[in-house]
């Protein structure tokens, strides 16, 4: 891809000199976990300050699922059975195996759908955080085959694709918006660098790092690994932003695009009536839904129908997302 007319002047905002920082090692990073949710239970998430960004469970989360020691609390949760992603920001858990977060995101591993126009994530620029970040397995077995995600201080109040959120009051064109893309010059000499250096250095010269959240300047993410060595990750920091180029942004989003939320054709159930733990068949249709959730005990899905299995009146909640908001429709199975 072509380097941004811009380039120079973002590089500039960010600082030059500016070292990239590798923000994980050994203790710290951000952690994930992977589960199955053939054995893992789903459990109902409380939404805090970004609820009507969020998604809204029930999600496979382990009890003891690790939590980012920052303020920003993230837990990721790969589901290997269903290829289900779930990213919680300032999560804590409940003692019940409940979770608190302010915001929840749902991700479909499977395809490469994103968030609603002007939606957050567990991410300021409404990205998914796990593929962003570097692993030490990847690092180890040779190939980073994904960007990376990566952070400034001051960012517009814009964002470009993949983003899809702003986190910013600030109209300066000067600022670089959210989404952005750094690569690593071609002609920028690694063969002095570790080996485990190296196959970080390469990712970022072929598939760069994206902008994601504000934070430090040229702060690189990663997962904490017992497996990293800290002191050489610390020769990254002798790369500088004027190493770096700014990729070609395409269009720089500083209104939300409007359209229409999905349609649900179909939601029912085979029986409204039941006695306790008695099975019902909950069939839907979405058309035009990028993500489908059925709130409570189901969570998300892709395929219609789902069986259920009630031991209390519930009232079933189908929620259907897609790239410009979400609609939501409802129906109750009596227990007897």
């Amino acid at each position: 891809m072509p380097v941004d007319a811009n380039s120079a002047t973002y590089l500039a905002n960010i600082g030059t000199n500016t070292g990239l920082h590798p923000d994980f090692g050994t203790q710290y990073g951000i952690p994930y976990v992977v589960v199955d949710s053939n054995t893992q239970a789903k459990v109902a998430v409380e939404l805090g300050a970004y609820a009507d960004e969020s998604d809204p469970g029930p999600f496979a989360i382990p009890a003891n699922a690790p939590i980012e020691n920052d303020g920003d609390s993230h837990v990721l949760v790969l589901d290997r059975a269903t290829c289900w992603l779930y990213e919680l920001y300032t999560a804590s858990a409940n003692a019940n195996g409940s979770w608190n977060a302010d915001s929840t995101a749902l991700w479909d591993v499977t395809g490469n759908t994103a968030r609603p126009y002007g939606w957050t994530s567990a991410d300021a620029a409404g990205l998914p955080i796990f593929p962003g970040l570097a692993r030490h397995d990847e690092v180890a077995r040779g190939a980073i085959e994904h960007a990376l995600r990566f952070t400034v201080q001051s960012t517009r109040k814009a964002y470009v694709a993949p983003a899809t959120h702003w986190a910013s009051s600030s109209t300066s064109a000067s600022l670089p918006p959210m989404g952005m893309r750094l690569r690593l010059k071609a002609s920028f000499d690694i063969s002095g660098y570790s080996a485990d250096n190296q196959v970080i250095l390469k990712a970022l010269k072929k598939y760069g790092m994206i902008l994601a959240d504000n934070g430090s300047n040229l702060f690189l993410s990663g997962a904490n690994d017992p497996g990293w060595d800290d002191n050489d990750l610390n020769a990254l920091k002798n790369v500088k932003a004027s190493d770096f180029e700014v990729v070609q942004l395409g269009t720089v989003i500083t209104s939300d695009p409007q359209g229409s939320v999905p349609v649900i054709s179909a939601f029912a159930a085979d029986k409204t009536s039941v006695a306790s733990g008695g099975a019902v068949s909950l069939s839907f249709a979405a058309p035009d839904a990028s993500t489908l959730i059925i709130s409570p005990e189901v969570g998300p899905v892709r395929t219609s129908p789902v069986i259920v299995h009630p031991t209390a009146t519930t009232t079933y909640k189908l929620y259907a997302t897609n790239a410009f908001g979400r609609s939501s429709r409802s129906i109750t199975v009596t227990v007897q």
